[in-house]
């Protein structure tokens, strides 16, 4: 049978510049998708996201996927990975003076 599990890694946080979500350690998992809603409308232009895993949750290392965040405001975009290790995180990049309110959940499956 296999396991699911939820987790709101932030919230109601504004993202500029460069940006990451909290890591969730999730060794266990064998995929994981990762939501970014947009709570309020983006400032500025488009930023991307960047998945990254650790083997320690504190030095990270970009996994390969990448996705646009989104731009208005309840807007969901999303990732998807598959052999991550242990932790997991998002880090965000913007242009300058561009700005983005989120909620950011990682869904995983084992």
């Amino acid at each position: 049978m296999r396991m699911s599990n939820s987790a709101v890694v932030t919230r109601n946080i504004t993202w500029s510049g460069l940006a990451h979500s909290e890591p969730y350690e999730a060794g266990w998992a064998g995929e994981a998708v990762i939501f970014v809603r947009a709570l309020k409308p983006g400032i500025g232009g488009a930023g991307i996201a960047h998945v990254e895993m650790s083997a320690d949750g504190m030095n990270w290392a970009r996994e390969g996927t990448s996705f646009p965040l989104p731009t208005s405001e309840n807007e969901v975009t999303f990732g998807r990975v598959s052999h991550f290790g242990n932790w997991l995180r998002i880090a965000a990049e913007f242009p300058e003076g561009a700005s983005l309110t989120v909620l950011v959940t990682l869904h995983f499956k084992s």
